[in-house]
């Protein structure tokens, strides 16, 4: 949906990307569970979307009034998820490690998603599905994108399952697919692109009137290679930036041919890989791209009307995001973060018992506001639970609270709700008992 615009700035890019195509970089793959306030506060207005030179001019439909697209990339450490909505439709992309699970959950209640269009996996490792089973629990979704149906995980299995139960099952897409969301539509320009897991990522582009973005999973060169000779359209005005930074991917001619304006790396604080690599924020400084980091500016949220784009950071709006990674944040900054991450007053799960056993002892634990009372509440088939270990309780300075408490050897196995009240905010989690 991009109009040909030919620019001065365009060619003299080119130019420097051409000239820097020998330049090498560091790190390979995978997880290191982070997670973070979901709940964005510093917001910075984005100038007018740029339109890539390399598209062809097509007419760009007319958006229904009041129509907007959000974009949401969720802070989840090194892993990487993303949810998207346009006019009451929803899609996730990725759910971040097995640890995140319950931040997934959270961020769908919160939002009042009980129904999600699409969930795409873009590949099989764990700091990519293995929060998805969270979405599950609490949204189901109508179509589940995954480029393979087996993969030999624990991990895996167990997001295959809960999308067989709530998701329509696995479907592997085809580049070229399209699918719509509200007045967005999804297309499928890579997967299987190599034998590699990482190479096997589904790679997908979202547009929305004059603006788009391009999701790329962990795909590295050799997949975008292939999608660069597919010939399928690739201008973007946000881009994901491939494999949480590293220098196996976003590689300069794939780059050239996505021309961003903005970019966002998920990547987790001081990870032990070394992402960003310096080598991909020196292509991304070549290339003039705005970028944003989860692991400097936690949860990032862009909005486009379809012409421009805003986004609000959670954190940090002036971090140096093309600067190093740093192992810790400034000492100066990291507590306060800390206690002001629950200061837009929503609990946030840390950990509850999907399935607890009979006799088994259960643990819930949340963050909420600091020195705040908090209740909780265990619904049973034959009522409240009145077990030791369920008195309300005062949240710490950090606004952690933990419960612990036995399941009787009688309680009737089935699918029951704890709710957890406090601060102005109940949140209900579903758990089941079994024998």
């Amino acid at each position: 949906m991009y109009h040909k615009q030919k620019t001065i700035r365009s060619v003299l890019l080119a130019a420097v990307l051409a000239l820097s195509l020998l330049l090498g970089g560091c790190g390979v793959d995978d997880v290191s569970p982070t997670t973070q306030s979901a709940s964005p506060t510093v917001q910075t207005t984005l100038p007018e979307t740029y339109q890539p030179d390399t598209q062809p001019e097509t007419t760009v439909p007319t958006l229904p009034q009041g129509s907007e697209l959000q974009v949401r990339f969720l802070d989840v450490g090194q892993a990487d998820a993303a949810l998207i909505s346009c006019d009451g439709h929803h899609m996730l992309i990725d759910g971040g490690n097995r640890g995140d699970s319950n931040l997934i959950y959270s961020v769908l209640q919160r939002e009042e998603i009980s129904y999600l269009d699409m969930v795409v996996a873009t590949h099989a490792h764990e700091d990519h599905i293995g929060g998805l089973p969270g979405a599950f629990q609490y949204a189901s979704a109508g179509l589940t994108l995954c480029p393979v149906t087996a993969y030999d995980s624990d991990v895996f299995e167990t997001f295959a399952a809960k999308a067989q139960e709530r998701g329509g099952g696995l479907t592997v897409p085809q580049p070229g697919d399209t699918y719509p969301l509200g007045s967005a539509t999804v297309t499928i320009l890579g997967v299987n692109g190599a034998e590699d897991t990482n190479n096997t990522s589904i790679v997908l582009r979202i547009d929305y009137g004059e603006t788009a973005f391009l999701f790329t999973g962990d795909a590295e060169r050799e997949a975008e290679q292939v999608i660069l000779d597919s010939g399928l359209p690739l201008g973007a005005t946000v881009l994901k930036v491939g494999h949480h930074g590293s220098d196996t991917s976003t590689t300069y001619p794939f780059l050239r041919e996505i021309m961003p304006q903005y970019a966002v790396i998920s990547v987790g604080t001081g990870n032990s890989y070394g992402h960003p690599c310096e080598d991909t924020l020196s292509r991304l400084r070549d290339a003039d791209v705005k970028v944003f980091r989860t692991d400097m500016q936690g949860d990032i949220v862009f909005t486009s009307d379809g012409k421009t784009v805003t986004a609000q950071t959670q954190r940090n709006q002036n971090a140096d995001t093309l600067g190093p990674v740093t192992p810790t944040e400034p000492p100066e900054t990291q507590p306060e973060e800390e206690t002001q991450a629950p200061s837009q007053e929503e609990i946030r799960v840390l950990a509850w018992p999907e399935t607890v056993g009979q006799n088994e002892t259960a643990t819930v634990t949340i963050q909420g506001l600091p020195n705040t009372l908090y209740s909780i509440t265990v619904h049973y088939k034959s009522g409240p639970s009145s077990a030791q270990g369920l008195e309300d309780k005062t949240s710490d300075n950090s606004g952690q609270v933990s419960w612990s408490w036995k399941v009787g050897g009688r309680t009737s196995p089935g699918t029951f709700n704890i709710t957890v009240s406090g601060g102005g905010e109940t949140l209900t989690l579903p758990f089941t008992v079994t024998e």
